[in-house]
């Protein structure tokens, strides 16, 4: 019966250590600082037939251009874009809406990155970028 006891103990402790010798690493949030964030004028291939979500309104087309650093020393995959863009009139442009994008990887270190955003034609220029971040995955999620 000791024996036994003995025997059932010690497979518990060897599944349990295993458990902790095979799993596999964790996919982490990893926040990704974006810097030097501007906007430009999409090139007319991108900016041909532009409308806002809402509906069939004209838009103005526009990439948000910028840099991200990744102080990691993993790449950083499927990395949502959140922040805020105003009109010359402090209006929202993207009302209820901070999730702007995503980019598909990004290596450790400094690298250029954009977006493409479309624009109510009425919404009044210059825009103002504020509060811009990234925040991704040291793994991929999805395929």
């Amino acid at each position: 019966m000791r024996l036994r006891s003995l025997t059932v103990i010690f497979i518990s402790f060897l599944i349990t250590f295993l458990s902790w010798v095979i799993t596999p690493p964790a996919v982490a949030l990893t926040q990704i600082k974006l810097f030097d964030v501007s906007y430009k004028d999409c090139p007319p291939e991108l900016a041909q037939g532009a409308v806002i979500s809402s509906g069939s309104a004209s838009a103005n087309c526009f990439l948000v251009i910028g840099k991200a650093e990744n102080g990691t020393n993993k790449t950083v995959y499927d990395a949502d874009i959140f922040g805020r863009i105003y009109d010359a009139n402090n209006d929202s442009v993207m009302q209820n809406r901070t999730r702007l994008g995503s980019i598909a990887e990004v290596p450790p270190g400094t690298s250029d990155f954009e977006l493409r955003i479309s624009v109510p034609a009425n919404q009044p220029l210059p825009l103002k970028l504020k509060q811009f971040k990234a925040a991704g995955f040291s793994g991929q999620v999805r395929k």
